[in-house]
């Protein structure tokens, strides 16, 4: 059945809308695009419609079209999700599917807002002195994604009970992708990994920038990148001992994209964690690796369910 159909998305535009956010994250987020493949057919729409909406935010801050202030055009988005919430549908496509997915699954307005907060701290602040600083940025641009995904995968005990392990999910989620992008993030002019504990290695900004115009890799680099990585292994765990409180027909494509995205990890350390002159990749056969296992048993398990019905 079409994905569309399954979740009950009949109107001609939204139907529209939700096909355009299954665009954005196909293209842009492969690794969850792979693994929302393992949701129920009538879950997808949704999980795409809240990735379409970050992607979209995010771009306008980090690749504003050329003549345009990203701070004014994240106040139009701003205005634009208020507008949601006041119970209208906007013009634009991924804001329509947003509207429809925070109707359906009584999202919480919050939670837009401290991740748009978020967004706005990136056109103001270049660096953190320490993790706690970090973790405000962090609540608003990840940790939140993973609360506003948590009604719509749904639950087998009360939200409150397994949102701080989606809490958890999305800070993994950021932490990788800030040891991933270090490189492009200098490019940016911002830096996430705090400075204070860089220092503690004798690591500063300086040093990082020279490191990538060089392409010469420093061991005081290396060292505090793999504490780091360490720090960041200890939440993924954190939010692996969060995947049982979920529905059962959610926990493989949440469980893919832990042990995907925890992947890339692994190829930081593989580089010898030479991470700015180098993007780290999970190879596309270890993804196959991973996501075709839990594909054929999800085939096989709703294959006999129609036996069965």
């Amino acid at each position: 059945m079409n994905e569309l159909d399954a979740a009950g998305v009949t109107e001609p535009s939204l139907r529209a809308a939700y096909t355009e956010c299954r665009r954005i994250n196909a293209h842009y987020g492969r690794t969850f695009f792979l693994a929302t493949r393992l949701l129920p057919a009538r879950t997808r729409p949704f999980a795409h419609a809240l990735y379409g909406f970050a992607r979209m935010a995010d771009e306008v801050v980090d690749n504003p079209a050329p003549g345009t202030d990203p701070a004014v055009a994240l106040d139009e988005v701003a205005v634009m999700v208020a507008r949601v919430f006041d119970g209208g549908t906007p013009a634009d496509p991924v804001l329509a599917a947003l509207a429809d997915t925070v109707r359906r699954h009584d999202l919480d307005r919050e939670l837009f807002d401290a991740f748009l907060r978020s967004m706005a701290m990136d056109l103001k602040i270049t660096e953190y002195a320490t993790y706690a600083e970090l973790h405000e940025y962090i609540h608003g641009s990840a940790e939140v994604i993973g609360l506003q995904m948590l009604p719509v995968f749904g639950t087998v005990v009360p939200v409150a009970e397994a949102a701080p392990g989606a809490a958890a999910l999305g800070e993994a989620f950021q932490l990788t992708n800030f040891l991933r992008d270090v490189g492009e993030d200098l490019d940016r002019g911002r830096l996430y990994l705090p400075t204070e504990e860089l220092a503690a290695f004798g690591v500063d900004r300086e040093l990082l920038e020279w490191s990538r115009a060089r392409g010469l890799p420093d061991r005081r680099v290396r060292r505090a990148l793999a504490v780091a990585v360490a720090r960041n292994r200890a939440v993924y765990r954190r939010a692996e001992a969060g995947i049982p409180l979920l529905r059962p027909e959610s926990r493989d494509c949440v469980r893919t994209a832990l042990v995907l995205y925890e992947g890339i990890l692994d190829e930081i350390a593989a580089l010898g964690y030479d991470v700015l002159n180098t993007r780290a990749v999970v190879p596309r056969r270890r993804r196959l690796g991973v996501a075709l296992p839990r594909f054929l048993a999800s085939a096989w398990s709703n294959s006999r369910l129609r036996v069965r019905t």
